[in-house]
C-alpha cells in the first residue's frame, strides 16, 4: 500500500527497509504519553481525569524521607515517550531528544525511563531543539540500548548543518551527529513515505502542503559533508542538489501516529513547521482513518497573527478532535483564544506531564 524509503548510511552498513503500511494500520488498546522536556513545567498542578483522559502532572523533585535534590529541567526543545498497549505487547518509543543532553538524561533517568526497553527512536526535523539532546543521550546509554535500535528520519535534510536566520539572532544551529548514531549502533531509517514504528504506531511520511497554512523558515540549510557532518547532495531532491545553502521548507518534516481502538487517531505533530492541519491530514491519509482523538505537539504558531491562529482553531474545529494539547513552539495566544473557542477539547501540558488514552 506504501512504501517507505529506507537505509542506513553509515559507512558500508547493509541496507535495511522499514516494516511499511500493507492494510489496515494496527488497533492499539492503550496510549501513554509522557512529555520528557518541554519549555515549562508546574510542580503543583494537581492530576486529574478528564472524560476518559488520565492526566498525571509529574509534581516536586521530592520524597523518600530524602531532602530536595534534582527535579525535572525545562528548556526550549520538546521529546514526548510513548508507552502503547496491544493485548499483552507493550512496545516504548522515545520521539524528539530536546534542546541538551542534560534535559534528557536529567528527565528520562529522573521519570524512570529505561532505554533498555526502547523499540523504536523518531526525530521529527533537523532542528537542534529536536535533536541537541540525542548524541549525549547515546553515549550515556552506550551498551543499554537495544542493538540496531531503529531511529525513524523523515531523509537526508535531517542531517543538513543549520544556521538559525530568523529573530532575536541569527547563527548556528547545529548538525545532527552521524557518528554518534554509528557507534550507538542505531539502524537509521529513512521513512520518507509512511512505514510502522515498532508494529504499533506509524509516522506519516513526509508532509504535505494541502490547506491553507504556510510556511516559514526560521533556518537555512547548507548543501554538503565537511569532516563527515552534513547531508549529501546526491541524496537530496534534485532541485536542492546544486544548492549551497537555501532556506529550510521542512521536505523531511514528520509526524508519528497510533490508532487507539474505537477512538481514532492520536497525533504527534512534533514542531508542524508545514502545519499542524497538515500533519493531522497527512496521517489521516496514509492510515485511512479520519477519526481524530487527540493531537499533541508542537504547533509552530508563535510567529504567526491572531487572525492566522484563529483559522488553525476553527480548521481543528471542523476536524472535531476529542482532546488539543499544545507543546513547545504553540505560543500562548493559541492556548488563550482556544480556551475560549474550544475548553472542552483544551489541554494543559508541562515538562513530566503524562496523558493516559484507553480504549
Amino acid at each position: 500500500m506504501f512504501t517507505a524509503i529506507v537505509t542506513i548510511l553509515m559507512g558500508g552498513a547493509k541496507p535495511v527497509r522499514a516494516e511499511t503500511i500493507s492494510g489496515a494500520v494496527p488497533e492499539i488498546d492503550r496510549v501513554a504519553i509522557r512529555v520528557i522536556v518541554d519549555s515549562y513545567q508546574f510542580a503543583v498542578a494537581p492530576s486529574r481525569k478528564v472524560t476518559d483522559v488520565d492526566i498525571e502532572h509529574f509534581g516536586w523533585g521530592i520524597g523518600g524521607g530524602k531532602p530536595p535534590g534534582k527535579t525535572l529541567i525545562s528548556e526550549l526543545g520538546l521529546s514526548m515517550h510513548v508507552e502503547s498497549r496491544r493485548g499483552t505487547e507493550v512496545r516504548n518509543v522515545l520521539m524528539d531528544f530536546g534542546f541538551t543532553p542534560d534535559a534528557l538524561i536529567n528527565n528520562t533517568d529522573f521519570i524512570g525511563i529505561d532505554p533498555a526497553q526502547l523499540d523504536a527512536l523518531v526525530l521529527s526535523h533537523g532542528h537542534y531543539d529536536h535533536f541537541g539532546g540525542l548524541a549525549g543521550f547515546l553515549r550515556h546509554n552506550s551498551g543499554k540500548l537495544k542493538a540496531k535500535l531503529p531511529i525513524y528520519i523523515g531523509g537526508e535534510e535531517a542531517f543538513c548543518s543549520r544556521e538559525w536566520t530568523a529573530p532575536p539572532a541569527r547563527g548556528d544551529f547545529g548538525v545532527l551527529d552521524r557518528k554518534a548514531l554509528e557507534n550507538a549502533d542505531l539502524a537509521v531509517t529513512y521513512a520518507e513515505g509512511p512505514a510502522l514504528v515498532a508494529g504499533h504506531g506509524f509516522t506519516t511520511g513526509q508532509i504535505g502542503q494541502a490547506s491553507f497554512e504556510k510556511l516559514l523558515s526560521p533556518s537555512a540549510m547548507k548543501i554538503g559533508v565537511d569532516h563527515g557532518m552534513g547531508c549529501y547532495a546526491d541524496r537530496l531532491p534534485e532541485d536542492e542538489r546544486p544548492k549551497t545553502v537555501i532556506p529550510d521548507q521542512f521536505r523531511h518534516e514528520i509526524a508519528t501516529a497510533f490508532n487507539l481502538k474505537g477512538r481514532g487517531l492520536i497525533v504527534l505533530t512534533s514542531c508542524s513547521h508545514r502545519g499542524v492541519i497538515n500533519a493531522i491530514k497527512q496521517a489521516q491519509a496514509a492510515s485511512g482513518i479520519n477519526r481524530v482523538h487527540a493531537v499533541i505537539g508542537g504547533f509552530h504558531l508563535a510567529p504567526y497573527k491572531e487572525d492566522y491562529v484563529r483559522d488553525t482553531i476553527k480548521a481543528l474545529k471542523e476536524i472535531d478532535i476529542d482532546y488539543v494539547i499544545p507543546l513547545h513552539c504553540t505560543g500562548e495566544p493559541f492556548y488563550e483564544i482556544a480556551k475560549t473557542e474550544i475548553p472542552n477539547r483544551l489541554l494543559r501540558s508541562y515538562t513530566g506531564t503524562r496523558f493516559v488514552f484507553a480504549a
